[in-house]
């Protein structure tokens, strides 16, 4: 585990981070306008790990209210650098942004991943997580 990793819940003064490592951590290059509504919305949170001043990891998620549950965390996204895989930064990244979610009001937290990815699955469960033995499948609408 790398002691000197620094979790922290972004911000706007973060942006220039987020850009600077762009596809290297996020799926795709950052579309500063989107990340800047990300940033401001108070229901979309994105945890990240930093090495020093380089950002290395982070999860996205977002905590939402539905009329028959209490509210809950949707994690969307996590990525951690290669060269920082394997030093338990995905699960420490995890257990943040569930604990901040509890601050929240979250009373759960879940994410869907493919049954292949075995290092997410392996963070997920480090971290506390409990694979339900389901097969599920996941729908997608282009719109």
């Amino acid at each position: 585990m790398e002691r000197n990793i620094k979790l922290k819940i972004a911000t706007i003064e973060d942006l220039n981070s987020i850009i600077e490592v762009g596809d290297l951590l996020f799926d795709n290059k950052i579309n500063i306008e989107l990340a800047i509504e990300f940033l401001a919305d108070p229901r979309h949170h994105l945890a990240v790990a930093y090495d020093g001043k380089h950002l290395v990891g982070m999860m996205s998620g977002f905590h939402y209210e539905h009329p028959d549950k209490q509210a809950q965390l949707f994690i969307n996204e996590a990525g951690v650098l290669d060269r920082h895989q394997g030093k338990g930064i995905g699960r420490r990244l995890i257990e943040f942004l569930c604990r901040y979610s509890k601050d929240l009001g979250c009373k759960e937290a879940w994410v869907l991943t493919e049954k292949s990815n075995v290092s997410a699955r392996k963070a997920y469960k480090s971290a506390g997580g409990i694979e339900n033995p389901g097969d599920f499948i996941m729908v997608e609408y282009s719109l």
